[in-house]
């Protein structure tokens, strides 16, 4: 099994749910199969008692499980049936080693994060990899694991532990850490300043991780000096470095990401370049073209309680995002 890792950096809400959703698609479209892996780590067991003002939408799969709105993103992309284990939570995590002590399962043993609770989400990862998500027989090739929240916050350190020692667990050659951060650019100067993502990737290669890949998102394409100087201060190599730049679309994200040839940089790091073919996303650009030229409006009224938010009717509006503008109309 390869493990495609996704982090973030600087601030929240950059769009690592997308990112993540375009990398399996991308490996999906070299011929690939994929699996998807979405860790939040919050205490509570589910999103199903959470508010979606907290937390945008509370997405429902096939089993009944309530999840992170981020695995429906993950479903419309690669096209697959998730279980509610693919969702991991902090409380989730704590649940089922607080159960195994008290049936004694550690014979006696201080229980401690670190390796009870850290073993334990390394545990849950390659069980739920191996579970086939696309309708066909044995485990995918590829397991991609998006990490929720930012870089430095308290409640993912169990997390960021438990990623390092898997890291180092499963090889160089099976693990690859995407990073997403952010390069701002100042109104004033124009000038797409690196210093936050330098001191992202610094923080995480003080926890343990050094990623392999820099998704940095800005409002325009960086500049060859700018990727120069983070691959000189963040030890990434410059072709390792891909701008998700602001687009009308997120479907146009998997194209951003293989015309700047992300999906070899992957691939070269998984040891999958003699395995994958060259990406076929035809029908892919076909619909964002699509999508691209539609240019009437459609009203439609919606009767909602979070009208609030966008993201707490995100399935609505993606089921809707090729025909119509969605209208909300508060209840």
């Amino acid at each position: 099994m390869k493990y495609v890792l996704v982090t973030g950096g600087v601030v929240s809400g950059l769009g690592k749910g997308v990112t993540a959703s375009s990398i399996g698609l991308l490996l999906k479209a070299c011929g690939l199969r994929v699996t998807s892996i979405k860790i939040d780590p919050y205490l509570n067991t589910d999103a199903g008692t959470m508010s979606p003002f907290e937390h945008g939408e509370v997405f429902v799969l096939d089993d009944g499980g309530e999840v992170d709105l981020d695995l429906g993103n993950y479903e419309r992309f690669l096209d697959i049936k998730l279980t509610r284990d693919n969702n991991i939570t902090t409380g989730k995590i704590y649940q089922s080693v607080i159960d195994k002590e008290r049936k004694g399962d550690y014979l006696g043993k201080t229980v401690q994060v670190v390796p009870h609770i850290t073993d334990a989400i390394q545990e849950w990862i390659e069980h739920v990899a191996e579970i086939p998500v696309d309708g066909k027989e044995g485990p995918a090739d590829v397991c991609v694991i998006e990490l929720g929240g930012t870089i430095g916050d308290i409640e993912s350190m169990p997390f960021i532990e438990a990623l390092g020692q898997f890291s180092y667990r499963v090889g160089p050659g099976n693990f690859c850490l995407v990073h997403v951060s952010l390069v701002p650019v100042l109104n004033v100067v124009g000038e797409q300043k690196t210093k936050p993502t330098q001191h992202s990737v610094r923080g995480l290669r003080g926890l343990g991780l050094t990623p392999n890949i820099l998704a940095c998102r800005s409002t325009k394409a960086l500049d060859e000096n700018v990727k120069g100087k983070l691959s000189q201060f963040c030890h990434v190599p410059a072709e390792n470095i891909v701008t998700l730049y602001d687009v009308p679309n997120i479907w146009h994200v998997p194209l951003l990401l293989r015309d700047q040839k992300a999906h070899e940089a992957i691939l070269k790091g998984l040891n999958l370049l003699g395995v994958a073919k060259k990406p076929d996303l035809t029908e892919w650009t076909a619909r964002t073209k699509v999508c691209d030229m539609l240019q009437d409006s459609v009203k439609i009224a919606m009767v909602g309680k979070y009208t609030g938010l966008s993201d707490s009717y995100l399935s609505v509006l993606k089921v809707n995002y090729n025909s119509c503008f969605l209208f909300s109309v508060l209840l």
